[in-house]
């Protein structure tokens, strides 16, 4: 996907539609010159609506469309009739859609299911007819109630990847290049930090058909929960993947340090993201020994299961996948089954 392509930030004008007028309106035909009152109901003015959709993966779509409109309600009319509603405008969004208020900032919801629909604009309610306020001592109402106006406000969509592993590690830890390796996705390589500045998708191919997705997530530094470099644009991609790996290369001036700033920096942003699974896995082996490997294990974090990789070379990377079947599968058979 190309960078330039790979939205995961829009903010929209959503105005909905304007409710129709109720009818007033007598019935009046050939045997009837004095009826009572027919006036119909106005119709709904339109939603906007946002639809998960599972081949959609990314906003880029409503990048250029920042207003966007749905229709007027009709007006009602004469023998009961109902003005016909107005069209609802379905935007498709990528799973993992969160809509927020532009003004307050507050969440109204997330989309996270194939086919999910959420009104994130409500149309206007049509007015009552005059045939509603007919009673006993009012028996010819000459009113009817307007259709009620649509809203006009900003939202903002973000985006937050759905993936199975996140790959969480400094600018220039191998994350791509792993990412190469594994799945057929083809992110930007290069020896200086930063190559990677936008979310990168792959599916990683398993045994007996069996695949999970993985995604490299821009790299990540010290004080990135407060924006410092990349910042917190990309730390929410993490908050949707089921298990997280770690990496850290095998030259690493200490492996300990900069595996507890990763995990300082994610617990900063969102305390959450630590409850969930972790691998460790030290990269870039090829550049030493089985000797220097078995040097380095004293200082390898503890609690935390951890492998010896190199990507370039495809050191341990069956290893690898095993670890993180392990993981992925256990934590989808861990979560509640949704109800019918």
């Amino acid at each position: 996907m190309a960078e330039q392509n790979f939205i995961d930030y829009v903010k929209i004008c959503c105005r909905s539609g304007a409710g129709g007028a109720g009818s007033m309106h007598f019935l009046r035909d050939k045997h009837t010159t004095k009826g009572g009152p027919d006036g119909g109901d106005g119709g709904r003015g339109g939603h906007i609506i946002l639809r998960g959709n599972r081949n959609v993966w990314t906003l880029l779509a409503l990048k250029y469309r920042k207003h966007i409109i749905a229709g007027k309600g009709d007006n009602g009319s004469g023998n009961n009739s109902s003005g016909a509603y107005g069209e609802d405008i379905y935007l498709d969004v990528p799973l993992g859609t969160v809509a927020k208020d532009a003004e307050t900032g507050v969440v109204h919801f997330e989309i996270t299911r194939h086919g999910e629909e959420r009104i994130i604009a409500s149309g206007g309610r049509g007015g009552l007819g005059n045939s509603h306020f007919k009673s006993s001592t009012n028996q010819a109402p000459r009113y009817a109630q307007p259709g009620e106006p649509g809203v006009e406000e900003w939202k903002i969509l973000e985006l937050k990847v759905l993936a199975d592993v996140g790959l969480v590690g400094f600018p220039n830890a191998g994350k791509s290049t792993l990412l190469s390796v594994m799945t057929a996705a083809k992110p930007e390589i290069a020896a200086y930090p930063f190559t990677t500045i936008v979310p990168n998708l792959g599916i990683v191919q398993y045994r007996d058909t069996r695949s999970f997705v993985m995604a490299d997530i821009p790299g990540i530094i010290e004080n990135a929960h407060l924006g410092k470099g990349l910042g917190h644009r990309f730390l929410r991609h993490i908050e949707r993947n089921a298990a997280l790996l770690f990496l850290i290369p095998c030259d690493a001036e200490s492996i300990a340090k900069e595996y507890d700033i990763l995990l300082n920096e994610l617990e900063l942003y969102n305390p959450e993201l630590l409850d969930k699974p972790r691998i460790l896995a030290i990269t870039k082996c090829d550049l030493i020994d089985e000797e220097f490997q078995q040097l380095l294990r004293p200082e390898l974090p503890e609690g935390i299961p951890s492998i010896f990789i190199s990507a370039v070379a495809q050191q341990g990377i069956s290893e690898l996948k095993d670890m993180l079947w392990e993981v992925v599968s256990s934590s989808v058979s861990d979560e509640p089954e949704e109800e019918n």
